[in-house]
């Protein structure tokens, strides 16, 4: 969202207008100034007034978001081949442990083969930091499924990789188009 708000004889309107596309994007409060209205906002619904705060729902997952911070505070713990813990994880250690400790827990599947399965599938477009990204043998998403990370945004995702190297935060770009995403969140 970029840009600012519209100002002038026809800015009631076309404020009215750029607030409901912001709205569309977001659900976390998000403070307004010269806007009064309360609550999930709609074009309708919004009037002009004088420096009233106003919170505007925006729809994001906060599920998903967390678990992305809950991964990034994992970097630098082990790997270990079975893993389950920050004593050593492996990939889907790590993900089932991140999902697991992060608000309200969510208990997944222990392999990354049965986490994909579990998983609804979605484009790279809507996935939210704190997704999965799973990667396959071949650029078939029907192909197994022999690695996964928590989607971090971009191309980033932290992973347990292998012995000697742990859980990273990196890009999984050099995958090309044999990753695909994940969510059991929305």
């Amino acid at each position: 969202m970029s840009g600012s708000v519209p100002s002038g004889a026809g800015a009631p309107r076309v404020r009215r207008n750029w607030l409901a596309r912001a709205a569309g994007a977001a659900a976390i409060s998000v403070p307004v100034t010269a806007v009064a209205a309360t609550g999930t906002a709609s074009a309708a619904a919004l009037q002009p007034a004088a420096a009233t705060n106003v919170r505007v729902l925006v729809k994001v997952n906060l599920y998903d978001h967390t678990a992305a911070a809950v991964a990034k505070k994992l970097v630098g713990d082990p790997y270990e081949y079975g893993g389950t813990s920050p004593a050593g994880f492996d990939c889907s250690g790590l993900t089932q442990y991140v999902y697991k400790h992060t608000g309200g827990g969510k208990s997944i599947q222990r392999t990354a083969e049965a986490q994909y399965l579990e998983f609804k599938r979605i484009s790279k477009s809507a996935a939210q930091p704190g997704d999965l990204v799973f990667f396959h043998d071949t650029s078939s998403p029907a192909s197994y499924v022999y690695h996964v990370g928590v989607y971090e945004g971009g191309n980033e995702v932290v992973a347990a990789t292998t012995y000697g190297e742990g859980v990273q935060l990196q890009s999984f770009a050099w995958a090309g188009d044999t990753v695909t995403f994940g969510t059991i969140t929305h």
